[in-house]
């Protein structure tokens, strides 16, 4: 039976007064679980979808481009509502819509059609955006880091699982099936968070055109929000330059097909194993000595992907270290954003991971380019820059004062 706090008539008032329950944090867990990775689920199966509906490779890639774009445009103007309407409702609102985009998705009769659903989903995707900021304030101070850490876990395993599932469902089931599977998952997990998300009323009243321009203010005002983003900005270019071209990389220095570039998510997988660690040290320590591991460990797997060429080993142990550098960074400096503005978590969470995503999606753009230019070389120059820039701006910025707040 579950108790006062965990009914949707509580308050997190109520809920913050005492200690999330491990139901609630399970259920929150699972349901980032279930919908972080649904834009991630075409990613291998696009060869099949332009395979059906007759068209090259480059018209397929607007499916992912698509739905990278309505998880920026998600972040950016439907975050921030978070502040100012009930959580719960936003959380349900975009699980609702996120089945029937997802079930939209299965159904598509043309690419078109598909891409459009695509874009629906990033959109709706964004749900643990509005969870991270209710653990951050149902969390005993002391015990945020290691809250956020164990959320954002639950996230990196859905990006997993749909980087693995949907080539394998797609090569048994065909890849619409993958679409009504991730939709009866977030189904359910929407069932469940009806029954049991407390309600998180907003703290503040304003009118949504104000909410938006309030982010620039807020931006302005608060240096370490801004030198929190910067530094997960300029650490998101190595992560992006490597994802963007490690196929390639195979393909041309290996003879390496589709399949290994797909396996290298699971040794890029180890961030998920040091996410609560890296909450835990930020509860001792502050998030400044986390986030500057993090930089360090960015820096560390370039230099091991400078070593790519001679052989595959490399590489693997390279995206090892990218995703533990990158994932540490993410929960100190999330949870950071969330600490600095009680009443402007989502709009604090918005400044941030648009920035984590700008950079990704420099990066990706850059990597690409020097690829084409200069070779693998010349990408591991554009992750290391960016990462040493990192670094130093960690160093030289507020941070310190960030730790020892």
């Amino acid at each position: 039976m579950s108790g006062p706090a965990d009914r949707p008539g509580a308050t997190g008032a109520a809920i913050g007064g005492s200690r999330l329950t491990p139901g609630l944090m399970a259920l929150l867990v699972a349901s980032g679980f279930a919908t972080a990775g649904t834009i991630h689920y075409q990613t291998p199966m696009l060869g099949d979808i332009a395979a059906e509906f007759g068209v090259d490779a480059a018209a397929a890639g607007w499916v992912a481009t698509l739905s990278f774009t309505g998880y920026f445009a998600g972040t950016v103007l439907l975050v921030p509502l978070g502040d100012i309407v009930d959580k719960r409702t936003m959380v349900l609102l975009k699980m609702g819509g996120l089945v029937a985009a997802l079930l939209a998705m299965a159904a598509a009769p043309s690419l078109w059609a598909l891409a459009a659903a695509a874009f629906v989903v990033g959109t709706c995707c964004g749900v643990s955006q509005h969870t991270v900021p209710l653990v951050s304030e149902w969390s005993p101070p002391d015990r945020r880091g290691a809250g956020v850490g164990t959320l954002l876990t639950g996230l990196f395993l859905g990006i997993l699982w749909a980087r693995l599932a949907g080539g394998v469902v797609a090569a048994t089931l065909g890849w619409r099936a993958m679409f009504v599977i991730a939709a009866a998952m977030v189904a359910v997990m929407a069932t469940a968070m009806a029954w049991r998300l407390p309600a998180a009323p907003p703290r503040v009243h304003m009118r949504y055109r104000a909410l938006l321009g309030s982010m620039w203010r807020l931006y302005r005002d608060q240096p370490l929000l801004r030198h929190a983003s910067i530094v997960q900005m300029l650490i998101g270019l190595g992560y992006g330059a490597f994802w963007a071209t490690v196929a390639a990389m195979l393909v041309q220095l290996h003879g390496l097909g589709p399949l290994a570039a797909g396996l290298m998510a699971i040794p890029g997988a180890a961030g998920v194993l040091i996410s609560r660690r890296a909450g835990r040290w930020m509860d001792r320590r502050g998030p400044a000595p986390v986030v500057r591991a993090g930089a360090a460990g960015v820096i560390a797997a370039y230099g091991a992907f400078a070593f790519a060429p001679a052989g595959v080993g490399a590489a693997v142990v390279g995206a090892i270290l990218l995703d533990c550098g990158l994932r540490a960074a993410v929960v100190a400096n999330q949870t950071l954003a969330a600490e600095l503005v009680p009443e402007a978590r989502s709009r604090s969470s918005t400044v941030l991971m648009a920035h984590m995503w700008g950079g990704n999606a420099a990066g990706a753009f850059l990597g690409s380019v020097m690829f084409a230019a200069g070779g693998w070389i010349a990408v591991c120059a554009v992750g290391l820059c960016g990462a040493s820039l990192a670094l130093l701006f960690s160093w030289r910025g507020p941070g310190g004062a960030a730790a020892r707040g």
